[in-house]
């Protein structure tokens, strides 16, 4: 069966991208310069950019052109794993960096248990500002973990706590102090806020956790499965 034109430019395009021949940030050819060198109307061009901005491998913008989109990583949530388990399956270098950890009552959480204050580089910079809260008496058998190295899940685990499921709600949101400054953004600006909470076996929550996601080196995908995942859409 023949590949439509536009199928075959599209992949010679998507594989010139993937090895480095046009860089994240790069501009491509003008359209008509393109379609003259692949030898087709501006039309089929057109198609074949269009599957290319669908795999979000360009970006388009009005009266200055194409380019090559940046790369992103992807935040999933249709797993029960952390951040950095995520973020490291997709060949990105993750880093951990503590800025606290205390044993002390909540306000938001009744009871006591532990504060967890991470930052998550990629690369180096600084991506995901997550706070994790660990009810007692969970909170204070993981304490002395070292959690520049340790995922707090594998933690849990070899502490005895099995993980079943969570709840995550995830906003739209704006920077603020003094998380702005760990993130070495200005305030105001736009980021992903997540609110998760993990659940063990006895159907008690083990983990509360709100994490701060810069939305320009940041996207959220979800793997949708009847059997997998469930999504509930509301307006607010």
């Amino acid at each position: 069966m023949r590949v439509p034109a536009y199928r075959r430019i599209a992949a010679d395009l998507a594989d010139k991208i993937r090895e480095g021949t046009y860089r994240p940030g790069d501009a491509l050819p003008a359209q008509r310069d393109l379609s003259a060198q692949y030898g087709v109307t501006l039309m089929t061009l057109r198609q074949a950019l269009q599957e290319l901005r669908d795999e979000g491998l360009i970006i388009q913008q009005a009266g200055r052109g194409t380019f090559i989109a940046p790369v992103q990583a992807a935040y999933r949530v249709d797993t029960l794993r952390s951040f950095v388990e995520d973020l490291r399956e997709q060949g990105h270098a993750v880093t951990t960096e503590v800025l606290s950890v205390s044993l002390e009552d909540s306000a938001d959480v009744s009871g006591r248990g532990l504060r967890l204050e991470r930052l998550r580089l990629l690369g180096g910079k600084p991506v995901i500002h997550q706070t994790s809260w660990v009810p007692e008496p969970h909170g204070s058998r993981v304490r002395g973990e070292a959690f520049r190295l340790m995922s707090l899940y594998v933690a849990l685990a070899e502490a005895g706590v099995t993980i079943v499921r969570a709840s995550e709600r995830i906003v739209p949101g704006l920077l603020e102090e003094p998380i702005a400054g760990h993130l070495q953004r200005p305030v105001g600006g736009a980021v992903f806020v997540s609110e998760r909470t993990t659940y063990a076996m006895d159907d008690q929550p083990v983990v509360h956790d709100r994490a701060v996601i810069l939305g320009d080196l940041m996207e959220i995908r979800a793997e949708r499965a009847a059997t997998r995942l469930s999504l509930q859409w509301r307006s607010t």
